[in-house]
C-alpha cells in the first residue's frame, strides 16, 4: 500500500469516526485489545519493562489518534468535549505507565544490585574518598548509587520534566522576538538620543547592560518589556521540561548571550585529568564549575529580587533549590510537584557536596533559608494536597494523579486499597479507561510479585472483567478471567457465556476458555444452571390439572442452553442431568413440546456415548450412581413424553379426523341426486372403515406407551433403580412430586382411550393396575384424583352391565 492509500484510508477512518456520537470512546476501544495482547507477549517476570513499554506506546499512538480526531469536530459540541475527555484520560495514563516504567525498573534493579552487593565492596570504596571526593561529579554519582531515595526523586523529576509539552514555545519565542541584541527599541531610542533627536523615554534606562534596570531602578522600552515577559515565560517552560540546552539556544537566538552562559553554572565540577590514566602531557579539559557554590548564591539572591519578572526569578530559583519563588508560576499539580522534587534532590545534593567536598578553599555558604529546607515525598504530596491554589487542590484528588503519588511513595497497600474504594463507591460511574488502568497495575504487581490484599484486587479485576462484559470486548475476557481465583472465573466466565449466541460463536469462546486453562465442564454446567433458575419461582402448579402453556422466550433459552453441554463428548454426562432437570421443570406444567426440545437436543448417541467414556476412564461398565440414574430418568422421560404425544395423536384422531356422514336427500330428488348421494356415502363408509382400523391401532400404542410409564421397570416411572449416598434432595423431591401431578392423570387419559373405543373390559382393568401391590400407584393419588378415576372406572362398569357382562367385563351366565 502505497503513503497516499494509507493516508486516504486514515481520512475514511476518521470520517467514519466522526460521524459516531463518541468518536473518542470508538476510536480508543482497540486499546483493550492492545493491552490484552500485550500482556498475553509479555507475562513473564523478566519482560515487565516491556510489558509497561508496550502499554505506553499504545496509550501514545491511541492519544495521538485523538489529537487528529479532535481538529475534525466542532469544539464546543457534546462529541467533541466527550473526545476531549478521551484524549485527556489517554494523556493520563501514558503518563502513568511511563511513571511506573521509570521508577519499578530502577526499584527492580536495585533489588537486584541488594541481593549481590557485599559489605566488603562497600568498604573499598570507602577507602578511596580521599580521591573521588576531589570531584563534585564522583560525590554525587556515588549519592545516587547509595540513596534510592535520592535517586527515585531524580527520576519523578526527569518524568515530570518529560511529560511537560513545550515542543512548541522556543520556535514560538524565536518567531517573535528573535533579534541580534536584546532591547532593540530602547538600543533604537538611545541611538536616536546620541544623534540628538529628542526623546520621551525618559523613564528607560540609559545603558544597555544587563544589570542596567536594577542598577539605575528604571526599565527598557514598553515594546521591549513585553517581548521580554513572553521570552522569559518560554524560558521557565523549557526550563521546567529540562530542556535546559534548548533554553541556552533561546537566549543566544534572542540577543542573550550572558543569560544563556547564567544557565550553565549548576553544572557539578569534574577534572578527569585525576582519575585518567594518560600521559603527562595529555590534559583534558576541567568539566562543570569550580565556584558552582558562589553561582548558586548568587542565583538564590536573583530567585528573592522583587523587580525581577516572576518568571526570571522562577527560572533561577529551579536552578539554585528556592522552592518559594518557583511556586508562584506554577499552575497545575504536576507543576508543583516538580518544584518540589527538584528542590529536594537539588537540597539531598548540595548537603552531600558540602559534607565531602575536599577543596583548598571555603566554599560560600548557603542562605539560612536553604538549610531550613527538610523535604521528603510524603510532605510533599501532604503540602501539595493543602495548597494555597485552589486549582492544585482540585488536582490532587484527580485518580490518575492519585495512583502516580502511590506509585512514587511505593506505597502499594494503599494504592490497592484506595482503587479498590474506587470499585466499591462508583463501579457503575467509573470510566472505562480507568478500570482498565488498575486492572493492569493489578496484573503487573502480581507478575513482578509486588501485590498485596489479594482479595481487594480480586475485586478490582473482577470490576474489569465486569467492564469488558458490558462493553461486549468479547475475544479477551477469557483471557482476563483467567487471572482470577477458580471459584471467581466460573462465576464470571458462566455470566459471560449466558448471553452469547450462535453454535459458531458459543465454540469459540469455550476454545478459548480451554486456551486460557478454565474449568469449561463446570462451567458450561454453571451455564446450564443459571439459565434454568431464571423465573423458578413457583416450581409445581397448585392443581394437577394444570393447562398446557406457550413455549417463551426464556423457555427457548433454557432449551438451547444445552448446547453448552454438547460440544465435547466429556461433558455429555452433565448434559444429560441438566437436560433431564430442565425437561422436569417444562413437564411439572405441561409444557411438553417444550420439554421434546429439549430432549431432542441432546445427540441420540448420548447413553452409549457415557458408557463409552466411563469405560476408557475406567475399564469398568459400572457407571457411577449418579449418572446411572441420570439415564434411567432420561429413559422415564422418553417414555412420559412418547405416551404424551401418542394420546395427544389418538384425541386428535378420535375429534378432529373423525370423518362426517353426508346428509341425506330429500324426497323426491332426481335420479342424478340420489347417485351422488349413494356415491358420498359409499366413500364415507370407506373412510369410516379405514379410519375404525387406524383409532384402533393408534388405541393400542396409546395404551402400551401410557402402560409403559405406569408399569415402568425396576421400581417404577421416576425412581432410581441405584442408591446414591450423594443424592440431590430437591430432585428427589422433583421426580416424587411429578409422579403424584401425571401418573394419576395418565391414568385418566388411558381410561378415556380405551373407554371411548369401547374397550370397556380394559378400561375396567386400571383399577386392578393402580391398587396392585406390585407397582403401588395408588400411592400417588390424592383423594380428589382416585375419586374422578374410580368415577370414570364406574362409567365404564355402568357400559358392560348395559351390554349383558357384568361390571368387570365378563360375560353373565
Amino acid at each position: 500500500m502505497t503513503l497516499g492509500e494509507v493516508e486516504l484510508t486514515q481520512d475514511l477512518r476518521n470520517i467514519t469516526y466522526i460521524n459516531d456520537d463518541d468518536p473518542g470512546k470508538k476510536v480508543s476501544s482497540w486499546l483493550f485489545e492492545a493491552f490484552s495482547e500485550a500482556l498475553k507477549q509479555s507475562s513473564a517476570p523478566h519482560q515487565a519493562m516491556a510489558l509497561l513499554q508496550n502499554y505506553e506506546s499504545a496509550c501514545e499512538e491511541q492519544f495521538e489518534m485523538l489529537q487528529t480526531l479532535c481538529h475534525g469536530l466542532v469544539r464546543n459540541e457534546s462529541k467533541f468535549n466527550k473526545t476531549l475527555s478521551t484524549y485527556k484520560a489517554l494523556k493520563f495514563e501514558k503518563e502513568t505507565w511511563t511513571l511506573f516504567h521509570c521508577l519499578y525498573k530502577d526499584r527492580l534493579e536495585m533489588e537486584e544490585r541488594e541481593n549481590e552487593m557485599m559489605e566488603d565492596d562497600v568498604n573499598k570504596e570507602n577507602n578511596k574518598t580521599a580521591v573521588w571526593a576531589l570531584s563534585e561529579q564522583n560525590i554525587v554519582n556515588r549519592l545516587f548509587e547509595r540513596d534510592s531515595l535520592v535517586r527515585q526523586s531524580q527520576l519523578v523529576v526527569d518524568w515530570l520534566e518529560t511529560c511537560s509539552d513545550v515542543s512548541s514555545y522556543g520556535e514560538k519565542a524565536k518567531f517573535f522576538i528573535e533579534q541580534p541584541v536584546a532591547w532593540e527599541n530602547t538600543l533604537h531610542n538611545l541611538q536616536k538620543q546620541k544623534q540628538g533627536v529628542k526623546s520621551s523615554m525618559s523613564r528607560c534606562i540609559t545603558e544597555m547592560d544587563p544589570d542596567a534596570p536594577c542598577r539605575q531602578k528604571l526599565s527598557p522600552d514598553d515594546l521591549d518589556q513585553e517581548d521580554e515577559k513572553y521570552f522569559l515565560r518560554n524560558l521557565f517552560m523549557l526550563v521546567r521540561a529540562g530542556k535546559l540546552e534548548k533554553a541556552q539556544n533561546l537566549c543566544q537566538a534572542c540577543g542573550q548571550p550572558w543569560r544563556a552562559a547564567s544557565l550553565e553554572g549548576w553544572r557539578l565540577f569534574h577534572d578527569p585529568n585525576y582519575y585518567s590514566s594518560t600521559n603527562i602531557g595529555d590534559v583534558r579539559a576541567i568539566e562543570g564549575n569550580p565556584q558552582r557554590d558562589i553561582w548558586k548564591s548568587v542565583c538564590w539572591g536573583l530567585a528573592n529580587e522583587p523587580s525581577l519578572d516572576q518568571y526570571e526569578r522562577a527560572v533561577y530559583a529551579a536552578l539554585s533549590g528556592n522552592l518559594q519563588a518557583v511556586l508562584p508560576v506554577c499552575n497545575s499539580w504536576m507543576d508543583y510537584l516538580w518544584a518540589y522534587f527538584k528542590v529536594m534532590v537539588d537540597t539531598k545534593v548540595e548537603q552531600e557536596v558540602r559534607l565531602l567536598r575536599t577543596v583548598d578553599r571555603k566554599l560560600d555558604s548557603l542562605p539560612s533559608d536553604f538549610e531550613e529546607i527538610e523535604l521528603d515525598p510524603h510532605r510533599i504530596f501532604k503540602d501539595i494536597a493543602a495548597s494555597i491554589d485552589e486549582n492544585v487542590r482540585l488536582q490532587s484528588e484527580n485518580s490518575y494523579h492519585v495512583i502516580q503519588k502511590y506509585v512514587i511513595l511505593g506505597d502499594i497497600p494503599a494504592l490497592v486499597e484506595v482503587m479498590y474504594n474506587w470499585v466499591q463507591s462508583s463501579k457503575n460511574n467509573l470510566p472505562d479507561h480507568m478500570v482498565r488502568l488498575m486492572a493492569h497495575i493489578v496484573l503487573f504487581l502480581r507478575s513482578i510479585g509486588h501485590a498485596c490484599k489479594e482479595e481487594l484486587c480480586e475485586a478490582i479485576l473482577e470490576a474489569f472483567v465486569e467492564n469488558l462484559i458490558k462493553n461486549k470486548h468479547k475475544d479477551i475476557v477469557a483471557h482476563y478471567v483467567s487471572s482470577l481465583s477458580p471459584s471467581a472465573q466460573v462465576q464470571w466466565y458462566a455470566t459471560f457465556l449466558e448471553d452469547i449466541e450462535g453454535q459458531e460463536e458459543r465454540q469459540k469462546h469455550l476454545q478459548k476458555a480451554e486456551e486460557e486453562g478454565l474449568n469449561v465442564a463446570l462451567i458450561t454446567k454453571t451455564v446450564v444452571e443459571r439459565i434454568r433458575a431464571r423465573d423458578s419461582d413457583s416450581f409445581f402448579p397448585e392443581t394437577s390439572l394444570a393447562s398446557d402453556l406457550v413455549i417463551t422466550e426464556e423457555d427457548t433459552a433454557k432449551i438451547n442452553a444445552i448446547d453448552w453441554l454438547v460440544f465435547d463428548e466429556a461433558h455429555r454426562p452433565e448434559a444429560l442431568k441438566q437436560a433431564n432437570a430442565i425437561m422436569r421443570s417444562f413437564i411439572v406444567v405441561k409444557k411438553h413440546a417444550a420439554a421434546r426440545q429439549v430432549f431432542e437436543k441432546l445427540p441420540s448417541d448420548t447413553v452409549d456415548v457415557i458408557y463409552r467414556t466411563w469405560y476408557h476412564k475406567t475399564g469398568s461398565g459400572e457407571l457411577l450412581p449418579c449418572d446411572h440414574n441420570a439415564i434411567r430418568e432420561y429413559l422415564c422421560m422418553k417414555s412420559y413424553l412418547d405416551a404424551v404425544e401418542s394420546f395427544n395423536d389418538w384425541f386428535n384422531l378420535f375429534h378432529k379426523d373423525q370423518p362426517t356422514k353426508p346428509g341425506g336427500v330429500e324426497a323426491g330428488a332426481s335420479f342424478t341426486d340420489r347417485v351422488a348421494f349413494e356415491h358420498k356415502l359409499k366413500q364415507y363408509n370407506l373412510e369410516r372403515e379405514r379410519w375404525m382400523h387406524n383409532l384402533l391401532v393408534q388405541t393400542r400404542t396409546t395404551r402400551d406407551r401410557i402402560y409403559n410409564v405406569l408399569l415402568f421397570a425396576d421400581g417404577g416411572w421416576l425412581i432410581d433403580a441405584v442408591e446414591d449416598p450423594d443424592s440431590d434432595e430437591s430432585r428427589q423431591l422433583q421426580m416424587s412430586q411429578l409422579r403424584k401431578l401425571h401418573l394419576p392423570n395418565l391414568c385418566l387419559n388411558l381410561h378415556t382411550v380405551l373407554h371411548s373405543s369401547r374397550l370397556y373390559p380394559e378400561a375396567v382393568q386400571i383399577a386392578d393396575v393402580v391398587a396392585s401391590e406390585s407397582h403401588q400407584l395408588y400411592k400417588d393419588f390424592d383423594k380428589e384424583a382416585m375419586q374422578h378415576l374410580l368415577a370414570q372406572i364406574s362409567r365404564s362398569s355402568a357400559c358392560l352391565l348395559d351390554e349383558n357382562k357384568d361390571p368387570l367385563g365378563y360375560d353373565m351366565v
